[in-house]
């Protein structure tokens, strides 16, 4: 065990979350470890008690506490995890968009973008293999649930970290999703104002909604908002829906929509696992030959380039299973051209 140590953030490091500092700074750290030193107190940044997903800047003191045994101390690097040959190809395939400062890569649906307890493949342990001629891993500035894929924005430099970050917390990027969703939602399209609070549990990131009059009264509730637009449906039985998140809050998609009665295919945490309408909303699965992977998937980008005068417009195919499911119901897998009317 080490003793407790005050670190100042690098002059070189961009703003970043603070498990995200300490998952380069001591990758033999759980983050199951570090919320639970984050709720004790024992973590602290500039003094003040801090969480998990606390931004950390250039300058700032973090409070180190004793850590567990092979936590290598900081004038000892921590040995870099590196990605087999074949992790190396297969990350480096999925790469759709590189120049000095940015990479993009189409996230496969099942990868984490970063470690946790019991998470051993994760996005952040195949980093080296994204470095491409640069000294250090490339960062991610956002994030996808394990089971989304689609497109992730990756920083190459600090000058490009912190202005992709920055982009994302102002809500300067578009991003547009494509969804395979039970049911038919009702209106065809519009925006959902439903508020988010965690639903509790131990370990539980499931979210429930609220009314957006009972979001200022509820502890830890955020407002949240989504705009929707049912883009070809079959019956009422399920619908290709183009999603816009114009707040980023945890699960946001999968909660805006299960609120609906329509949740995404796929989806057993907010639709369940049944393949019918009893009154209360449609379970999750389409049922038949059709995958029972959740059909979520990032499919368009706009955002700023961080350092050139120019905006980026990427876009990622749909992963394999989603890709079955529109040929089976005859839907044209591309977006239209504007998806929302402004």
């Amino acid at each position: 065990m080490s003793g407790v140590r005050h670190v100042v953030v690098g002059a070189d490091e961009a703003e970043q979350r603070l498990d995200r500092w300490f998952g380069r700074q001591f990758p033999h750290l759980t983050h199951g470890r570090l919320e639970k030193m984050c709720r004790k107190g024992e973590v602290r940044v500039d003094g003040a008690r801090a969480k998990a997903s606390t931004r950390v800047r250039p300058g700032q003191t973090i409070r180190v506490p004793p850590l567990p045994a092979g936590a290598p101390p900081f004038d000892q690097p921590a040995e870099p995890m590196v990605p087999d040959s074949a992790e190396a190809e297969a990350i480096q395939a999925t790469v759709l968009y590189r120049d000095d400062h940015v990479l993009v890569i189409d996230k496969p649906p099942g990868l984490a973008v970063q470690g946790g307890t019991g998470q051993h493949r994760h996005l952040g342990a195949m980093l080296p293999a994204l470095r491409f001629e640069r000294p250090g891993d490339p960062r991610p500035v956002h994030r996808l649930d394990k089971d989304t894929s689609g497109l992730l924005v990756l920083a190459r430099t600090g000058v490009a970290a912190v202005a992709l970050s920055r982009a994302f917390r102002s809500r300067a990027v578009e991003k547009i999703y494509l969804a395979a969703v039970a049911g038919r939602p009702d209106p065809l399209a519009g925006r959902i104002r439903y508020g988010l609070v965690k639903a509790g549990g131990k370990g539980s990131e499931k979210m429930r909604v609220l009314h957006p009059d009972d979001v200022g009264a509820t502890e830890g509730a955020r407002t949240a908002m989504t705009d929707y637009r049912v883009l070809e449906a079959a019956a009422q039985r399920a619908s290709a829906v183009a999603l816009r998140p114009v707040t980023g809050r945890t699960h946001q998609l999968r909660a805006h929509m299960a609120a609906l009665g329509t949740p995404i295919a796929g989806d057993g945490k907010y639709g369940g696992r049944g393949q019918e309408n009893k009154g209360d909303g449609w379970g999750a699965g389409l049922g038949g030959a059709l995958s029972r992977k959740l059909h979520l998937h990032a499919a368009r980008l706009v955002l700023p380039h961080p350092v050139e005068e120019r905006s980026l417009m990427l876009t990622a195919p749909l992963p394999e299973h989603m890709a079955r499911s529109w040929a089976f119901f005859g839907w044209d897998p591309a977006l239209p051209d504007p998806v929302f009317d402004e």
